[in-house]
């Protein structure tokens, strides 16, 4: 890879594991009991990276006297975004190791061909890993916006099943980083994609496929330049450029010439 791609893959790990991992978020809720005395108008629900939703609880009304339930959120998404931050952090551990590469230790990056080898083959898996990571927390997200809708949570509550008492949504949570963390993984995905063509060129196999290519076209050229198409098949040795006689004896005892000689014998004749 070259420096600014390094720089790039660097600073654009740091925005995907930052956006994700340091996240928290929370949402607000209104349950308005027939009996006032009862209500709570504000239900202040708090949830935070990894999105282990299972294990948010919070209480919540019944509007039957002064009793109140607790409740928790549902689902466990932690698998998809510790994976998505773990990927993060690894390729942001690799572009720093490979910033101190590339500057200090050029000539054992590039002795036997190692460096260039190990750089492309760790670039490809960084580049499926942040495809699969990505897609997986895309999918995550999407899991985790239908677990925190305020009128999911309400659904939970017993006491929104009532008609008599009215439960609203007051604030829903911002997931806007969180959006953004999933773009910065695509990014990622397309920057290391690409820097596969960058590391391939420095390989060994490059090289050799190139030296395989002119050494076919030399034995190619080397080929028609020894055929029988440069030969000059119509010069002096050619059958073509002999002059033809036909200087056999006809039935009649003359020779006969089609020669050059010919309007000289034909002359004699007469």
């Amino acid at each position: 890879m070259t420096l600014l791609s390094v720089h790039l893959t660097t600073l654009f790990a740091i925005f995907a594991f930052a956006t994700c991992g340091g996240y928290s978020g929370g949402l607000r809720l209104s349950v308005d009991c027939a009996n006032k005395s009862e209500s709570d108008l504000n239900i202040d629900i708090a949830f935070a990276y990894p999105f282990r939703l299972h294990q948010v609880n919070f209480d919540a009304p019944t509007c039957e006297g002064k009793r109140r339930e607790t409740l928790s959120l549902i689902g466990d998404f932690s698998s998809s975004a510790e994976f998505f931050v773990t990927i993060a952090v690894f390729a942001f551990l690799y572009s720093l190791a490979a910033t101190v590469v590339y500057i200090f230790f050029q000539n054992k990056y590039r002795e036997n061909n190692r460096g260039p080898l190990i750089d492309f083959i760790v670039t490809v898996v960084f580049s499926f890993l942040w495809l699969v990571g990505s897609s997986a927390w895309a999918k995550g997200l999407s899991d985790v916006k239908i677990a925190t809708d305020p009128d999911e949570v309400l659904l939970l509550m017993s006491a929104c099943k009532q008609q008599s008492n009215k439960c609203l949504p007051v604030r829903s949570p911002v997931m806007s980083s969180l959006n953004t963390s999933v773009v910065f993984g695509f990014l990622n995905f397309i920057l290391w994609a690409g820097n596969i063509w960058f590391v391939f060129k420095e390989t060994g196999w490059h090289s050799s496929g190139q030296r395989h290519a002119a050494d076919t076209m030399e034995k190619q050229s080397s080929g028609y330049n020894q055929g029988g198409y440069n030969q000059d098949s119509y010069g002096p040795a050619g059958g073509y450029n002999q002059p033809g006689s036909y200087g056999q004896v006809g039935d009649y005892g003359q020779p006969q010439s089609y020669g050059q000689s010919g309007p000289t014998s034909f002359a004699n004749q007469i």
